[in-house]
């Protein structure tokens, strides 16, 4: 008995759940969990589903492709651990939490390796007994610096997400355009709002009463890719710049950990700079 995960965005239009039932039907499929979603503005169909049965993957993606609309997305995906790379800078907290939940099982992921510009986390990280490269950005421009990532990183394969735990630099748009939706960063913010440098210190000018984090996909604008997750916490007059900035690193991390968990489990669709999580 095989397990598949199938994920369709598609132009929406009537019978779209009866056709895909009837194929899981049609090959004896018990549907484990069922998800949709109609995009009323943009008519468009989301639906995952989680089934469980014999049938040959590239069959049941055939049968699918012959029922669903011209340009459907569709994907028929074994659930496996997926490969990912941490990067990150000089912060531990969100580094740290992915790593506990790693050595915990709790993760289903491959952890490649970490990287980063600086050897402050290299202790840390090597007592879980991972790959720790060090790629410093001293005496080099960006565009060099970068260069040398994306030369350490074409040598992993298959690399299913990059996380960016605090990696304090910016990607330029090669680097977004190699890996494609494919770049988790965690911003301490509840964004749209405080982009850019120092987030809490504009926050607390501001008099905000909550603060929170959002994790999304990078893109070419700063800080402004499809949303994945988000979470705040309230606050009150008592706290100065300092004290949101300690308790937004516990949100951050939380945030973070919760958006990877979502790819990894492969829940989340993308379109139109935002998402549909299920």
């Amino acid at each position: 008995m095989k397990q598949y995960r199938v994920l369709i965005d598609a132009h929406d239009e009537k019978g779209l759940v009866y056709k895909v039932s009837s194929i899981f039907f049609k090959y004896n499929l018990n549907i484990l969990s069922n998800n949709e979603f109609v995009d009323k503005v943009n008519n468009k169909f989301f639906m995952r589903s989680v089934v469980v049965g014999d049938v040959a993957e590239e069959e049941l993606y055939n049968e699918l492709v012959a029922v669903l609309p011209k340009r459907s997305n569709i994907d028929v995906i074994t659930p496996e651990k997926k490969n990912i790379i941490l990067m990150a800078t000089k912060e531990s907290h969100a580094l740290g939490d992915i790593l506990m939940r790693y050595e915990a099982d709790e993760l289903d992921a491959n952890i490649l390796a970490v990287i980063s510009n600086y050897e402050d986390l290299r202790d840390l990280v090597e007592k879980f007994g991972i790959e720790y490269h060090c790629v410093s950005h001293e005496g080099l421009d960006r565009a060099e610096h970068e260069t040398k990532v994306l030369e350490l990183l074409a040598q992993f394969q298959d690399i299913d997400y990059i996380v960016l735990a605090k990696y304090m630099r910016i990607l330029t748009p090669r680097f977004v355009e190699e890996y494609n939706n494919k770049i988790i960063n965690i911003h301490h913010s509840f964004l749209p709002a405080f982009i850019g440098a120092n987030p809490y210190k504009q926050a607390y000018d501001r008099g905000v009463k909550i603060i929170g984090a959002t994790a999304h996909f990078v893109n070419n604008n700063l800080d402004e890719g499809p949303i994945i997750a988000q979470d705040i916490r309230h606050i009150d007059h008592a706290f100065d710049w300092k004290d949101m900035q300690r308790l937004g690193k516990d949100v951050e991390k939380i945030v973070l950990s919760r958006a990877l968990k979502l790819a990894l489990e492969d829940r989340i669709f993308v379109y139109a700079n935002k998402t549909v999580i299920f």
